[in-house]
């Protein structure tokens, strides 16, 4: 299969064919087509398609379903990248099947929020202007963040990560609850904006070099548009500086702390991936033997109702990513890049976009299981998005709240066995990140899938 966009081609294995004459063939052919760039379509949908019946529907699935060569050709489709990154791997740690027969388990993913504030002000980020936790609740919250780690069985280290919410480094407590965690054999990922990872910083908190790795949100490539971009001034000097620092003293201690980045193409900003690629390899010198080692790239698809983007921001985008990859290759071999759900496929020239979930499409129960975010309050939100203090709306996707005298698995019980669920409305659907959106999506299919008699075979690839 090749697909040819803006100049560029790829192309993605065709699924081995019992020759023209053979309709199952061409069937077979079509199934991996369309779950190779739609996979979040329901079965249903596809066998009126197909236009065959429901017997000849099943054989077609049993087929895919023992066909590793079928599987690989739809995984490595415009959109495998959801297939890989996120469908499967939920799939076989059975965390999709909790959710869809309502049990009472811990967590998949629990992010920990416990920044009282922030020192930006970022014009695509929710956070109400002002809004912040008082220091009062820290010692408090972070007693709450403690009896979490405790709590959370250790059997899958990466149960948890640090976020928010707010920056998480303003918490001066931050680094004994990662030593904590590391002592429990939790490998946490730190996400921060860097600006308060000063010296001084990593001096108060020795336990923040137990983290698993830190990923550092990156506004823009100089402080002009750092400044556009979160209102702070000088801001980009700043954590250039601290990322600097950072790389010298984490390889003087050989700490095995895993660095690297996350970074936003803006509107506008396409050309300036080759500058950041220049950022990463001075980073690089000033530690040769411990260069950077990961890149999330992801697009801004905020303003932009349909999730597209124009065509001329596609062909601007697709070249800068080429020119990119190129240059990663020359100035940043070892560099792990993640291009996420839809740049990939863009990359690679193929179609594809971001999957958007609109307050119809939203599950009024959500997906407790899969993933909570957890305040300085010890408020347990449904969405990634809603931790924020002061959010409107926000509070009424809150399931409970951990406490003294209530546990994490507590909150996840009495709110499955409660069912009440959050009558969604416009606006709603901002408090799911991309993560929420595939999950909401993928649910929804199942849901569908079973529904219509084809519980066997939900969701075409398990």
């Amino acid at each position: 299969m090749t697909e040819v966009a803006q100049g560029r081609t790829a192309t993605y294995p065709d699924p081995p064919t019992a020759g023209a004459a053979d309709p199952s063939a061409a069937h077979l052919a079509r199934l991996v087509h369309r779950y190779g760039r739609s996979p979040f379509t329901p079965l249903e949908t596809v066998r009126h398609e197909l236009g065959v019946d429901r017997d000849t529907f099943a054989r077609l699935l049993a087929t895919v379903r023992r066909r590793p060569d079928l599987r690989a050709a739809v995984t490595a489709g415009p959109s495998g990248k959801y297939w890989a990154k996120t469908i499967l791997p939920l799939e076989r740690d059975g965390v999709l099947d909790a959710v869809l027969d309502r049990k009472v388990v811990y967590p998949h993913i629990i992010a920990l929020y416990p920044g009282p504030t922030c020192m930006f002000r970022c014009h695509f980020c929710v956070r109400v202007t002002g809004a912040r936790y008082q220091q009062s609740a820290l010692a408090d919250g972070n007693a709450m963040f403690a009896s979490v780690i405790d709590e959370v069985p250790p059997d899958n280290p990466f149960a948890m990560y640090i976020s928010g919410g707010l920056e998480p480094l303003t918490n001066p407590g931050l680094g004994e609850l990662v030593s904590r965690a590391a002592g429990r054999g939790f490998k946490l990922v730190l996400y921060s904006n860097s600006f308060a990872l000063t010296e001084q910083t990593l001096s108060r908190q020795p336990g923040l070099w137990d983290l698993h790795g830190l990923r550092t949100s990156l506004y823009g490539l100089t402080d002009a548009e750092y400044e556009e971009t979160t209102g702070k001034r000088a801001a980009f000097g700043r954590v250039k500086t601290n990322l600097l620092r950072f790389q010298r003293l984490r390889a003087e201690r050989d700490r095995p702390v895993r660095l690297g980045f996350s970074y936003l193409v803006l509107p506008g900003r396409a050309g300036r991936l080759r500058h950041l690629v220049d950022f990463i390899a001075e980073l690089n010198d000033a530690a040769p033997h411990q260069p950077v080692d990961f890149l999330d790239l992801r697009e801004d698809y905020s303003g932009r109702p349909d999730g597209k983007l124009s065509a001329a921001e596609r062909a601007e985008l697709q070249d800068a990513l080429g020119d990119f990859a190129e240059r990663v290759a020359e100035r940043a071999p070892t560099l792990r890049v993640d291009y996420g759900y839809a740049l990939q496929s863009l990359k690679d020239g193929a179609e594809s976009e971001l999957i958007r979930v609109d307050p119809a499409g939203m599950r009024p129960t959500a997906h407790i299981q899969a993933g909570v975010q957890i305040d300085v309050l010890g408020d347990v939100y449904l969405y990634r998005e809603a931790g924020f203090p002061g959010l409107p709306g926000a509070q009424r996707y809150i399931a409970g709240r951990v406490g003294p005298d209530k546990s994490l698995l507590e909150v996840v019980g009495e709110y499955v066995r409660g069912g009440a669920g959050v009558a969604a409305v416009p606006g709603d659907e901002y408090f799911m990140d991309g993560f929420d959106q595939v999950l909401t999506a993928r649910l929804r299919q199942l849901e569908a899938d079973i529904a219509a008699g084809w519980g066997d075979f939900r969701g075409f690839l398990r």
